[in-house]
């Protein structure tokens, strides 16, 4: 059976999850009325990617007897300064992510959840990937500065991203 803790504190992660899926498709949406398709795409990749994430919280949640409790999504911004303010809202809110995440895994250490310290080692490795990611496309946003061919070059290249 799972702690009462972390079963309420892997419900809050799910939910953190599904928000950062919302705020990337809100960012796919805003990419898309400005007709940069290929970031749009690595937007929807992402948003995908986040849902799956949700979906093993929720799935662990049930293979171990706990209770899944949805609760209201934030609403995401629907608008960013820039492409590059739109990655750069993206690292900031992966280091959230991996800082919530590394709270869940000192409460399982806590609380002496094994299953569920063995189940967020996952997703500590994950974060690490997402924050490099985002940092990296953040950094040719930066290369780029006001170059419209290397805007278009970049979106190209995102557009290229496939979900896993």
């Amino acid at each position: 059976m799972i702690p009462a803790k972390i079963n309420e504190a892997l419900n809050k992660q799910m939910n953190a999850e599904m928000y950062s899926s919302y705020l990337y498709l809100a960012m796919a949406g805003w990419f898309e009325s400005g007709n940069l398709r290929g970031f749009a795409n690595w937007m929807r990749v992402q948003a995908e990617e986040e849902m799956a994430h949700a979906m093993k919280f929720f799935d662990h949640l049930v293979d171990r007897g706990g209770t899944v409790k949805l609760t209201a999504i934030d609403a995401p911004p629907g608008k960013w300064d820039s492409p590059l303010a739109a990655f750069e809202e993206v690292y900031k809110h992966e280091c959230k992510v991996s800082s919530l995440i590394h709270a869940l895994a000192d409460l399982a250490v806590v609380e002496k959840d094994h299953p569920a310290g063995v189940f967020l080692h996952w997703f500590i490795d994950e974060q690490v990937e997402e924050e490099a990611n985002a940092e990296l496309i953040a950094q040719k946003l930066r290369m780029i500065g006001d170059s419209r061919n290397g805007l278009l070059m970049l979106d190209h290249e995102l557009g290229e991203r496939k979900a896993e």
